[in-house]
């Protein structure tokens, strides 16, 4: 019997071993980054160009977000939907992905992981059966191709608006510069950007440009390659002329009086180890994906010598990017906070299966009411700048928060372009804070 059992508990060890081990087969990475090469979803009466709107949402309701079906149903907007492409990512964290996810594995806590160096961690269909299976989404996410290995949006209009009236409260003029230091796969240098004393993984800077009473405010993030170890987060106000350290509970404040925290950036700003993760199953649902030169343009907003244009707003309030809508595969991930004073109570997000961004998240108060609902709308690069064709980055393009309970919503209208000369290494330090300031 205690042989039995030692022989049990070596093949248990084993399994571990050789799942922590095996070899990702091309055939599962090619699911994972080319989900549309041999079909498209579909959905019976949902057919592209056909409008969805107050009288025909609850026929698409299971394809809907509740949030979006609130708002269809409500009448506050409609969508027109689009044909489902493909977002092919650069072929380098393709090729990363290949070379380097054998072996990849979670540790022992939320936060850890080992042996990644570039590329999707985790590219395995996730499973319901796994109870880190949406630990492991989070990381794909993480470690995605979000404006690629460094990028720059320049401007970009912050717009708070009343929904009721439509009035435009408040405008902002920023730019916002991005750059990972590690992982790294199709810009030089590759695979890592030294030295790197700090060991940081990725940072974001964002300096306001208008109006005045907030010119030259600056933030500065510094994320580690350590989840565990908390972010190194800057603020320069350019009234005080300093800098100061915001602490881990400012960042869950309004950032700038806006509907967003710094943690809602980009769909999720924060650390892996903040949040609880629940894989709540896939499903083929309607995401704003689409080509910005396709789109109707905000004629009254800003215009470039090259006669690029940004995103028209329209709905409610012209709180909804008017855009199309592609029916995606997408995993619905739910991300609690761990911290119980945290003024959330869950996200959730539909997170793109092909390209790992965040396009739809619903945001629930402490309550456990809908609280807030963010749209990140995706333009395929080949189809934007000319300078983000082949850049293989799905492009952030048109962005609104939307305050459900206070009739309130925060739009973001802007030009973004991967183009790592924009965004040089000495950006992204305390001393440009100051210099920048003066």
């Amino acid at each position: 019997m205690f042989k039995k059992t030692l022989v049990s508990v070596a093949l248990s060890l084993g399994m571990v071993a050789a799942s922590a081990t095996a070899q990702v087969s091309d055939d599962v990475i090619n699911a994972s980054f080319f989900p549309y090469k041999d079909s498209v979803p579909s959905f019976e009466g949902l057919q592209v160009g056909m409008t969805i709107n107050q009288g025909n949402v609850e026929q698409f309701k299971d394809i809907l977000d509740p949030a979006m079906y609130q708002f269809i149903a409500q009448g506050d907007t409609e969508i027109k939907v689009g044909e489902t492409t493909s977002f092919d990512l650069h072929p380098s964290y393709v090729e990363a992905t290949r070379k380097y996810t054998d072996g990849v594995t979670l540790g022992e806590k939320v936060g850890q992981i080992s042996d990644h160096q570039a590329g999707r961690p985790f590219p395995q269909e996730p499973s319901l059966d796994d109870p880190r299976a949406g630990e492991k989404l989070a990381w794909n996410y993480k470690y995605g191709y979000n404006w690629g290995d460094s990028a720059v949006i320049q401007p970009f209009y912050w717009k708070f608006r009343n929904m009721k009236n439509a009035k435009v409260e408040r405008t902002i003029v920023m730019n916002f510069n991005f750059l990972n230091f590690t992982r790294r796969t199709s810009t030089e240098p590759t695979p890592e950007i030294t030295p790197n004393p700090s060991n940081m993984f990725r940072s974001i800077y964002m300096k306001v440009l208008e109006p005045f009473d907030l010119k030259n405010t600056q933030l500065l993030i510094h994320r580690f390659q350590d989840d565990t170890k908390l972010d190194n987060s800057y603020l320069y106000l350019g009234f005080q002329r300093r800098v100061r350290r915001l602490s881990s509970g400012q960042t869950t404040d309004a950032f700038l009086g806006s509907d967003l925290m710094i943690e809602d950036f980009e769909g999720y700003n924060g650390r892996i180890s903040d949040m609880k993760w629940t894989y709540k199953g896939t499903k083929n649902i309607l995401l704003p994906f689409f080509n910005h030169n396709d789109m109707p343009k905000d004629e009254e907003a800003y215009k470039d010598d090259e006669g690029f244009q940004m995103i028209a707003y329209g709905g409610k309030g012209n709180c909804f990017p008017e855009v199309t809508y592609q029916l995606r595969k997408a995993y619905v991930v739910e991300a609690e906070p761990v911290d119980e004073n945290h003024p959330i109570s869950k996200r959730i997000h539909y997170i793109d299966a092909q390209t790992f961004v965040l396009p739809r998240n619903v945001i629930y108060d402490r309550k456990g009411e809908m609280w807030k609902s963010f749209t990140i709308g995706q333009s395929h690069p080949d189809h934007h700048l000319p300078v983000n064709k082949g850049t293989g980055v799905s492009i952030d393009d048109a962005v609104t928060m939307i305050d459900v309970q206070a009739n309130h919503c925060t739009t973001a209208q802007f030009k973004g372009i991967v183009d790592s000369s924009l965004s040089p290494p000495d950006t992204f330090t305390v001393q440009n804070l100051r210099a920048s300031g003066n």
